[in-house]
């Protein structure tokens, strides 16, 4: 950390484990299946294009359960941290419950249930709040909805903004993700070589962490109530 008045910079990266406190579902609780749905079902560019009703439904499903779900005390701690750090969340959800909890600085990576794209014009991206995207919901140049979601098998429009934000980090926090969804989960070996960095699961991933990391076995919530007290105790030390 420089010697200057600025902030440290402190980086959340979040996974699944971080909303299923707040009722959401997660992909790895379920072997492959998302609310009893496979995933290569809904969750695909192929599954589009074989049938858009069912996607749409689908999803228009997950957006109602959103809107019923609260942020929970995991990300209220998360947006704390704003009060001593420069803070940038990185989350691999779809759900907006860091903004609702009071983060002001959040990059999705893998899209946002509230919105809808252009399925020929991805720059095309619309917020519908708790509207439905329905067949024959277009774009500006005629083109049909999609939800606003990074399928498997395609490019993930925010990875590069994610590694360099995490490649600046002074602190890393990573909370409830399993690290085996690629590219999203390589963006912790941009870290810096001087970063603290943590994790938080009550699963710990199996995964090749480096010495100097500190795992957490708790809960979102536990962990970060953890975190919080050392980060204090080692800004008055």
């Amino acid at each position: 950390m420089s010697a200057s008045n600025k902030k440290p910079h402190l980086v959340v990266f979040s996974g699944a484990g971080m909303s299923a406190e707040s009722g959401l579902k997660t992909f790895r609780d379920n072997n492959g299946l998302w609310e009893n749905h496979d995933v290569a079902k809904v969750a695909t560019p192929k599954a589009w294009e074989e049938d858009k009703e069912l996607v749409l439904r689908f999803y228009n499903q997950r957006k109602k359960q959103l809107f019923k779900a609260q942020p929970n005390n995991a990300h209220h701690l998360v947006y704390k941290l704003e009060k001593d750090y420069k803070v940038t969340v990185i989350t691999q959800n779809v759900d907006d419950l860091h903004e609702r909890a009071g983060s002001s600085n959040v990059v999705h990576l893998h899209g946002e249930l509230k919105k809808a794209r252009s399925e020929r014009h991805p720059e095309l991206i619309y917020d519908l709040g708790k509207e439905d995207i329905k067949l024959g919901d277009v774009c500006e140049k005629g083109h049909q909805l999609r939800p606003n979601i990074v399928w498997f098998g395609e490019e993930v429009p925010m990875i590069d903004k994610a590694t360099q934000l995490v490649s600046t980090a002074d602190i890393l926090i990573v909370i409830g993700s399993s690290l085996n969804v690629y590219p999203a989960a390589g963006i912790i070996h941009f870290t810096p070589k001087n970063a603290k960095c943590f994790l938080i699961d009550p699963k710990i991933p199996d995964y090749d962490f480096p010495p100097h990391w500190n795992l957490l076995k708790t809960t979102a919530g536990e962990g970060l109530e953890a975190i919080s007290n050392q980060l204090s105790q080692d800004r008055n030390s």
